[in-house]
């Protein structure tokens, strides 16, 4: 209905301005023939006049100017002298001055009608009187107007019944045209909401794009269900132990009677309850970093970002006798970041070394650098390592290279960081430990930092 109603309206406006033109078109063309039809008239009846000496007229002339496509043509001659000698005894008077030498038409009015005369004058020979006859003849604009406008209502009638029979032929073109596209509705109608396969009927070529983009959508729209199942049913895996242990915890601490045993179970469940905690917490921010991070991005410093991190978690590797050193970039770094994110992501790299580095762990180290449009941390260990071809299985969710503390989420988190803001996360091959490289773009730097241009010598 749209399209259709998209062809019609100019259709019909065409139609219009057509029928308009016609009417005016009729109107000249009528006029032009019927002046010419009163300049016949007036040659026939001069004819007559000079052939039989002003007695009477011929029967085709009288009987062309009764039967007139205009209505009926009256008369009136002069002869030599100005005399009367035949037709109506006073013809229609102009008001404007009338050219004598060449046929000239006029509007008047005769007896209360307005009329169309023509006043013709000629050198003819009457009898034995040689000299001038005027020749007027009239006709009635009203019968003019009757004539043209049944010609204009004739056309008009045409284009109305041509219009509609057009209008008929595109409303069954459009619904032809587009009975591919109902059928394919009709289709997708049927379909469940189970079955998200690609579309394969034909289709016409003009919507063969839409049909693409359609076919790419379903298999987005597939792979994230697969991918939003995967994550329950690896988030229920990954649930079931800390909640098992929790309840045995719970279960055997009403029985333990002495106080040191008991205060020792306390402290095993209490640990316990903040390992599940923190494996909800990092479940729950991981789901909404991959589909529905609203947070605010803010212009900060990563300098000042990164040496708060390392300041919070230096305590922590320094009661292990461990070589903890941060070295930042000399002057500041500006990046579009949520610093929350950013402090998690770094502190995930400095905890998943501290926790998986093994006892040959002596050291990690915490840079940041500037490259170009990049801005740079990097977190090095000589700990166990990552062996830099399991580099994809190491930032999968839920992935595990060694049997151990962890839930396998840390290095998934920093990267899904990473994405968020624009940058990426990476494995580095170093010879011995594990070493990440996080990429952020850098900010601009602000009006008061720009570097000022040097003044012209």
């Amino acid at each position: 209905m749209r399209l259709f109603l998209v062809i019609l309206p100019p259709l019909l406006l065409v139609s219009v301005m057509l029928g308009i033109w016609r009417f005016k078109a009729a109107q000249d063309t009528s006029e032009e023939l019927f002046d010419r039809s009163l300049l016949s008239a007036a040659l026939a009846i001069s004819r007559d006049v000079s052939i039989s000496d002003g007695d009477a007229l011929s029967p085709s002339t009288r009987s062309f100017i009764s039967d007139a496509g205009g209505g009926e043509i009256f008369y009136h001659v002069t002869g030599p002298g100005g005399y009367y000698v035949t037709g109506y005894a006073y013809p229609p008077r102009s008001e404007q001055a009338v050219n004598s030498d060449l046929p000239s038409y006029y509007l008047a009015d005769y007896r209360g009608e307005e009329m169309r005369v023509l006043r013709m004058t000629e050198s003819k020979t009457i009898g034995n009187l040689s000299g001038e006859i005027v020749v007027t003849v009239w006709q009635r604009v009203s019968d003019r107007q009757a004539f043209a406008r049944d010609l204009a209502l004739r056309a008009i009638a045409l284009m109305g019944g041509l219009i509609g029979a057009l209008t008929f032929t595109i409303w069954f073109g459009v619904q032809v045209g587009l009975r591919p596209l109902n059928d394919l509705q009709q289709a997708i109608r049927r379909r469940s909401p189970d079955d998200l396969g690609r579309i394969r009927r034909p289709v016409p070529t003009e919507v063969a794009g839409v049909v693409q983009t359609l076919n790419r959508l379903f298999g987005q729209v597939q792979d994230s269900i697969e991918s939003h199942q995967a994550f329950i049913s690896d988030a229920a895996h990954q649930l079931r132990n800390p909640a098992a242990a929790l309840l045995a915890l719970a279960e055997t601490l009403p029985d333990v009677k002495d106080p040191a045993e008991r205060a020792l179970r306390e402290a095993e469940l209490i640990a316990a309850a903040r390992a599940s905690a923190r494996l909800a917490d990092q479940l729950l921010s991981l789901e909404r970093l991959r589909y529905g991070y609203d947070g605010a991005m803010t212009r900060c410093d990563l300098n000042v970002v990164v040496r708060d991190i390392c300041q919070r978690l230096a305590p922590v590797a320094l009661s292990r006798d461990l070589d903890f050193s941060f070295e930042p970039c000399p002057e500041p770094l500006w990046v579009n970041a949520d610093h929350v994110l950013i402090g998690e992501a770094i502190a995930n790299l400095i905890e998943n070394a501290l926790r998986h580095g093994g006892p040959s762990l002596t050291k990690i180290a915490v840079r940041i650098l500037h490259e170009q449009d990049r801005v740079v941390v990097v977190v090095q260990d000589d700990g166990i390592g990552i062996p830099f071809d399991q580099a994809d299985v190491a930032f999968r969710r839920f992935s595990q290279l060694r049997h151990g503390e962890g839930t396998g989420l840390g290095l998934a988190i920093v990267e899904q960081v990473m994405r968020t803001h624009g940058g990426s996360a990476r494995l580095e091959q170093t010879e011995k430990g594990t070493c990440v490289r996080l990429e952020l773009p850098a900010a601009a730097l602000p009006l008061a930092e720009e570097p000022a241009q040097a003044e012209p010598e």
